[in-house]
């Protein structure tokens, strides 16, 4: 006897390209739209949060609320890959467009070489969302041939080089343009935001810190992390806050990445490129994962929001040990990986650190006003661990001045020293472009070898301080790289003994304070 075969079930069809964030990352996203005769339905899978599984209510009413028709079958969205988190409402404009085009409302093939991605109202209104940059650069390294984004964001994606980019106000202008095929015209790219400018922060406000005023200068032309330890109220926390100042403005790369980091951030809202190098200066009272990068999903910390930028801890010694031990990876590799659920999501934190503190609780330590005892100062010591300490390259003590240095005269004025920054680095830009390193703080053993010569008499003070465990291996490192750039400031080719010198004594005082730690 013959069976009867079963009744076909009518099926249709479509997919989108969409970009989800994997912390400041874009990560490609296929949305799946399948319809299926059966009682209506919506059901969103692919480990999305919260936010993505509320897109059925929002997506079903901006499609109704456009004019456009929501089909009365059972609708299945899949976010491929099902490994990946996705987080956030950016992908509300995918799968509406999906679901118009297994419709039929838009044509399927419409679709092929775009990516969408937007939140919508329940209106239907396209909006914004956070890491649009991030998805642009996503969509331009996959070879897709435009980018489809609300009409306020597509500044910001318009930034990215090679890429099309198509803004739109609602779903039934997006609708409207993929069925006839006629993109909008794409934006103009925002000129860069203007350097925010503090004509009150200048280092002409100095008085009588001839050496820590130097150790800024160094600091700034190589990269190196910096700590200012003196008591309260002579000038640590000016000093470094006069910092970006004398700094660089960043160059298109750096930018488009410090712009991708503040925009997924919810920092940067605007549409042109950042340029001033950020400053952060968290409260003592922030946690680890805070400072480097945490919770769940993993999110961008202190230390990543600093990326390309300064990094000023005051009062360090207030930290919590947990919070500055965390530093660690951070400041010896540029990056953090934060693991959450055998996953690893990597924050690139390439920052200056700055850090200031007292020398004992009260701040007058060896002075006649200190009344800490060892046990205080103990306490204070070990807040700051000697593998920290070792990975900083300049100590410079800022001493209270005399009165006479007070109404002495000024520093030099910030724009005469950035001058001088920005030649030294222009120095060492030139000699270590075939190594892909922009200052001397990245450089490895290797091109420290390759680019710092020493003379005799510099190498056996360097080797005696060694052999007195006055530096560590590392800290011999560091005083190589520190030299190096002292000797950029000074437009010399070759480290001098001078140079190894200056940068030993920094280093020295350095170690004395991680051994007291």
């Amino acid at each position: 006897m013959r069976h009867a075969a079963p009744p076909t079930v009518p099926l249709v069809f479509a997919r989108v390209a969409t970009f989800t964030l994997d912390g400041v990352e874009p990560r490609a996203v296929s949305v799946e739209v399948d319809l299926r005769s059966g009682l209506p339905a919506f059901t969103i899978v692919g480990l999305g949060d919260a936010a993505v599984r509320e897109a059925r209510e929002r997506v079903r009413s901006a499609i109704a609320n456009s004019g456009l028709e929501v089909p009365a079958r059972r609708i299945t969205a899949n976010l491929a890959p099902a490994h990946l988190r996705k987080t956030g409402p950016g992908f509300d404009a995918a799968i509406a467009a999906g679901i118009l085009a297994a419709s039929g409302q838009i044509p399927p093939l419409a679709l092929d070489g775009f990516a969408v991605f937007g939140e919508l109202s329940l209106r239907g209104e396209l909006k914004g969302c956070r890491g649009t940059l991030a998805v642009a650069e996503g969509a331009a390294r996959a070879g897709l041939d435009a980018l489809l984004v609300p009409e306020d964001r597509a500044a910001e994606a318009a930034l990215v080089d090679g890429l099309r980019v198509a803004g739109f106000r609602d779903l039934r202008e997006l609708a409207a343009a993929l069925r006839t095929g006629e993109l909008p015209p794409p934006p103009v790219p925002a000129p860069p935001l203007p350097p925010a400018t503090d004509d009150a922060a200048d280092l002409g406000d100095v008085r009588g810190q001839e050496e820590p005023l130097l150790a800024l200068e160094i600091a700034a032309a190589g990269g190196h992390h910096l700590l200012l330890e003196g008591p309260p109220g002579t000038g640590k926390t000016m000093l470094a806050r006069r910092l970006p100042g004398i700094l660089p403005p960043l160059d298109r790369a750096e930018a488009l990445a410090v712009t991708r980091i503040h925009s997924v951030a919810g920092l940067h809202a605007g549409p042109g490129l950042v340029t001033r190098r950020p400053f952060r200066a968290p409260h003592h009272t922030v946690s680890a994962a805070g400072l480097v990068g945490g919770s769940t999903p993993p999110s961008a910390g202190e230390a990543t929001l600093a990326h390309h930028g300064v990094l000023f801890l005051d009062e360090l010694s207030e930290f919590s040990r947990p919070a500055l031990e965390s530093l660690r990876q951070p400041l010896e590799d540029g990056r953090v990986a934060i693991v959450r659920g055998q996953q690893a999501t990597l924050f690139p934190t390439r920052f200056m650190l700055v850090a200031a503190t007292n020398p004992c609780p009260c701040g007058h330590a060896g002075e006649p006003g200190c009344h800490c005892g060892e046990a205080e100062h103990a306490r204070h010591r070990r807040r700051l661990s000697g593998p920290l300490l070792d990975r900083i390259d300049v100590l410079s003590t800022v001493a209270r001045p005399s009165a006479t240095a007070l109404a002495g005269e000024s520093a030099p004025r910030t724009a005469t020293v950035r001058d001088r920054v920005l030649a030294a680095r222009e120095r060492q830009a030139t000699r270590l472009a075939g190594e892909g390193l922009r200052v001397n703080a990245e450089m490895g053993p290797s091109s420290v070898r390759r680019h710092v010569r020493l003379e005799a008499e510099g190498a056996d003070r360097l080797a005696e301080a060694y052999a007195s465990g006055k530096i560590s291996a590392r800290g011999r490192h560091r005083v190589l790289r520190v030299a190096r750039t002292i000797a950029d400031l000074a437009a010399r080719e070759r480290v001098t003994k001078h140079d190894l010198l200056t940068a030993l004594n920094l280093r020295e005082r350095h170690t004395a304070a991680a051994s007291a730690a």
